[in-house]
């Protein structure tokens, strides 16, 4: 292992996405959130075969052992991209941020729910702290209905990324299940592919001709997303996933940045305050994974020992 290899890989994946993010945002007003999947799905694909050609994965990386595993994946996942592309246009860019890290929270929920897996009364506490956080981070916007028509919309941004983050959990939930049968190359492969055909379902629903300036920016944002991918894969083959994880919260420093200095966009405090809770309970859940994952290989070792010894 090389953690700080890890790390550093782990770090470019999250700067990488956000950039994308920024760079759909900045497209918003003008492209559909349906044609910012088509367009960040579709020039990920290139990026992806390349890397695998590289690694010489190209004939055995693509295998499927389940297709409607790869199909069902991609459709929550695409819905994610969606509702997320619909809440950057619509929030600034910080706080869209912060309501998608409700997705790891009702990641530990969905899993007791749908895997059987157990949860203990701290990670349960954790959730519970998190989803308080996102409920600080959304309150602004909940009392917006029935204001002046940006407010309104603000709101319906927010209730867009909570609804993006949700469909992103149910995502993971897919993932945990197919890594046991499938490539991870596979995944993300067939996730960018699946995307990509999904999106042109809403081709009747005003899709435009991109000005130039945004055509450039689209196709951007595709090549940094299937690069965002490369390096977010790449960073779990250095370093263990508890070690790079909490790195994921460092898309807000970058998320408030590039806000600021792009967008003019200057976070609230009760944004900051919800923020700074969920990502705890982040961390808090993070970690707590870590040990339990130690306690678990510690077991299976003296189950090995014991019968030699």
């Amino acid at each position: 292992m090389q953690p700080v290899k890890g790390i550093a890989l782990k770090l470019c994946a999250v700067m990488m996405f956000i950039i994308m993010s920024a760079l759909i945002k900045a497209t918003a007003d003008h492209v559909p959130s349906g044609e910012a999947v088509f367009f960040r799905s579709f020039f990920a694909l290139p990026v992806i075969l390349g890397w695998l050609v590289m690694r010489g994965d190209l004939a055995t990386g693509l295998k499927v052992t389940s297709p409607m595993g790869h199909f069902w994946r991609g459709f929550v996942g695409t819905a994610a991209m969606g509702l997320g592309f619909t809440a950057l246009g619509l929030l600034p860019l910080p706080e869209a941020t912060a309501l998608g890290y409700a997705a790891p929270l009702l990641t530990v929920i969905f899993a007791a729910m749908f895997l059987d897996e157990r949860v203990g009364m701290f990670r349960i506490g954790a959730v519970l702290l998190g989803l308080a956080g996102v409920i600080i981070v959304l309150s602004p916007r909940l009392t917006a209905f029935g204001d002046e028509t940006v407010q309104t919309m603000q709101a319906v941004g927010a209730l867009c990324a909570l609804m993006g983050a949700t469909c992103a959990a149910l995502a993971q939930i897919y993932i945990r299940k197919m890594v046991a049968t499938e490539q991870t190359s596979a995944i993300v492969f067939y996730f960018s592919v699946t995307s990509t055909l999904l999106s042109l379902i809403t081709l009747p629903f005003g899709w435009v001709m991109p000005e130039p300036r945004e055509l450039v920016l689209l196709v951007s944002a595709g090549l940094l997303g299937g690069l965002g991918q490369i390096f977010l894969t790449s960073s779990y083959r250095f370093a263990h996933a508890s070690v790079v994880a909490p790195f994921d919260y460092a898309s807000m420093i970058f998320a408030l940045g590039i806000g600021f200095l792009i967008f003019d966009e200057v976070p609230t405090g009760t944004m900051l305050a919800g923020a700074a809770l969920v990502i705890l309970a982040g961390i808090i859940i993070i970690l707590r994974e870590r040990q339990l994952g130690l306690k678990q290989g510690r077991a299976r070792a003296r189950s090995i020992r014991t019968p030699h010894g």
